[in-house]
């Protein structure tokens, strides 16, 4: 007998009904869906159900023949690269990596988006945020540091993500006005009520876990327009690093994200209202859509007083992230000689008032 198996709409894990609250729910991320829309749900899939064509299948294939990757013993990193690598070193610590094996096809990504800035201009940026920022390091900007920043292909899920979102909120106008001695205040309620399809496009999570995903939201946006198929040649004289967190690791993320979005648009509105006060927030997914896709970034490390500082440059926009190190000599020095040219002018304006 052909027993029929329901996948999780979000993170295509298996689904167990549930005989305590009469719902199909998802070990791995978390989500639950009625019976209905596990219907709806269905409809869909069906309406868009193909297969794999041949030419995708025998691309996985050559891919997984000639892509090698390479594995830091020190930070865990997974790089990968062509062929013609020898050897190389981690992007990420720096280290020497060695050879680890072959790359499955499962990581072959769909898409991926070609740097639009080398690396001179990359440097260039750097140097102009540099100058922004008095208190570096003397060799924050040496050469030795200039060598570390690296070109990496970061491993992002990108999610299409559709929602039901309901919300209830008490809503006050309130005016005021004068009329003789009075000041009068009258404030109008109204039951709020919002209930709305949302659907957002293109939502990033990266996929790579020793990667702060902080760092890797504040580069973002990336504009999707220029994303081409996945090709090899696009790696030439880059990194690229494959993911090590599936769909279902990355689905709280995508969730959190993709909620509090939905809750702000919902929320948005509710402006022709003096105040709001939410009552009730009911944000759900009910289905996602994922592209395993390669984003430009450079990145830069740097390591002062036993702390690892992460910089990163949108290889796209040349948005650029991180935190500044302080020196504190650097910031002691300024401060002492700030001290002195106070206490020189004190001391001419003294002589001159006597």
């Amino acid at each position: 007998m052909e027993s029929l198996v329901y996948k999780c709409p979000n993170c295509y894990a298996e689904l167990k009904f549930s005989a305590a609250d009469q719902k199909f729910n998802c070990e791995y991320c978390g989500s639950s869906f009625t019976e209905q829309e596990m219907k709806e749900i269905a409809a869909q899939i069906d309406a868009h159900a193909d297969t794999r064509p041949d030419e995708e299948v025998q691309t996985d294939a050559e891919f997984a023949e000639h892509t090698s990757v390479y594995q830091c013993s020190s930070c865990g990193a997974s790089i990968m690269a062509d062929d013609n690598t020898a050897a190389t070193f981690c992007y990420y610590c720096h280290n020497p990596v060695i050879l680890a094996g072959r790359v499955s096809g499962e990581f072959r990504p769909s898409y991926v988006l070609p740097f639009q800035i080398d690396r001179e201009t990359a440097i260039g940026h750097f140097k102009t945020w540099c100058k922004k920022h008095w208190f570096l390091p003397k060799d924050f900007l040496s050469s030795a540091q200039q060598e570390k920043i690296t070109g990496l292909y970061v491993p992002f899920w990108v999610t299409d993500v559709e929602l039901n979102a309901e919300m209830d909120a008490l809503g006050k106008n309130i005016r005021s006005w004068t009329s003789g001695n009075y000041r009068y205040t009258e404030t109008r309620e109204y039951a709020v009520a919002r209930k709305a399809k949302v659907v957002i496009h293109g939502l990033p999570a990266d996929g790579a876990s020793h990667i702060d995903d902080e760092l890797m939201e504040a580069v973002e946006p990336f504009d999707y327009k220029a994303v081409k198929p996945f090709a090899m040649q696009y790696l030439s004289g880059f990194y690229a690093e494959r993911y090590d967190q599936d769909m279902a690791a990355m689905f709280p993320r995508i969730q959190q994200r993709a909620v509090q979005a939905s809750d702000s648009v919902v929320r948005a509105t509710m402006k022709n209202y003096s105040t709001v006060s939410v009552t009730r927030s009911d944000i759900k997914v009910m289905s996602t859509r994922w592209e395993y896709m390669l984003l430009p970034v450079w990145f830069m490390t740097y390591k002062y007083r036993d702390k690892v500082y992460e910089f990163a440059l949108n290889g796209q926009t040349a948005k650029f992230v991180g935190e500044p190190p302080l020196s504190r000599s650097r910031l002691a020095g300024f401060c002492i000689g700030l001290g002195l040219a106070v206490a020189a002018l004190t001391f001419i304006g003294g002589v001159f008032f006597l």
